[in-house]
């Protein structure tokens, strides 16, 4: 039952590394943090800045990245780093950063879930909780769709589609567990059209992007020397982004999520309408196997882990 426990990290752990929009170098602290506080984005460069909880109702920003907002300060490109702490089913976090975004690192989730397991993944005292999604709910623009409905477990089918040789057409249809999210999507980067990237330099964003955190692509090749990590990295990207926003429900889904050439803003959309309608889905506390056969559900599959210390603290 240790997997159904929330989790914290045993340790705080720190890096840097720099902002993908800004450019500026930032530098990142998680520290562990108490059962049922969530995870938490704190600006240390900031005066008397609050602690931004990482939910929906904060998303305050979702052109180009994800950006959590309150109280006028905001922490934006937050979506490889949330989706590290979901992969690795962390409940409870204080992420720390010294600027205005989320260091973009490799441009993956990797060097993320590294620090995560560097400072140790701890269960604690109280047990998770789920939404079981338990009507559909879709969000549809043009060509661009995306939806959940009830299933007994949380997956994904996701589809890309690009005029690009190199793209084309992609599909991924991903059953959550932290060994899969780990080896399947972690290690996924990023992804830009060399033109848009020159579009948007240009235009004051994307000031930190390099080959060194994003895959770059021309009309006819990859031009990073080493190539992909992936046979598909694009569409696996695009599903570790996914997983990034929907975690900003605040506990893990249930359900199977359909989307087709979505984004972060129909993400969030999405994410929107199913909190909006209280008949779509249930919170529910699991702590043992028995309400999951009772209730035919899989809860994803974390990995043991040591047992806790003292109880952590924010």
């Amino acid at each position: 039952m240790r997997h159904l426990l929330q989790r914290t990290i045993k340790e705080p752990t720190s890096c840097t590394g720099i902002g993908l929009h800004s450019g500026e170098k930032i530098r990142l602290t998680l520290r562990p943090a108490a059962e049922d506080s969530g995870i938490t984005f704190l600006r240390t460069d900031v005066s008397g800045a609050k602690p931004i909880l990482a939910h929906l109702d904060n998303v305050v920003h979702t052109r180009l990245a994800t950006t959590l907002g309150a109280n006028g300060i905001s922490v934006a490109t937050v979506e490889h780093l949330m989706a590290a702490l979901a992969g690795l089913g962390v409940d409870n976090c204080q992420v720390e950063v010294s600027g205005a975004e989320v260091p973009i690192m490799d441009g993956s989730s990797a060097p993320f879930v590294y620090l995560l397991k560097d400072a140790g993944v701890i269960p604690q005292s109280k047990y998770k909780k789920f939404y079981i999604v338990k009507k559909p709910v879709e969000v549809v623009e043009g060509d661009k769709t995306v939806s959940v409905v009830p299933d007994r477990e949380f997956s994904i089918n996701y589809n890309i589609s690009f005029d690009h040789p190199l793209i084309r057409s992609q599909n991924l249809d991903f059953r959550y567990t932290d060994r899969a999210f780990e080896k399947e999507l972690s290690r996924a980067r990023t992804f830009g059209f060399l033109h848009e990237v020159e579009y948007m330099k240009k235009n004051g964003f994307a000031r930190g992007g390099s080959l060194s955190n994003a895959v770059v692509i021309d009309r006819f090749r990859i031009l990073n020397k080493d190539g992909l990590r992936y046979d598909n990295e694009f569409i696996r990207h695009k599903v570790l982004d996914f997983i990034g926003d929907i975690s900003l429900m605040g506990a893990p889904i249930i359900g199977r999520f359909t989307a087709s050439r979505s984004g972060h803003t129909m993400n969030n959309v999405l994410l929107n309408q199913l909190a909006a309608d209280p008949g779509a889905w249930e919170l529910v506390e699991i702590s043992n196997p028995g309400q999951c056969q009772e209730r035919n559900l899989t809860v994803p599959a974390w990995g043991l882990l040591d047992a806790p210390a003292t109880p952590a603290a924010a």
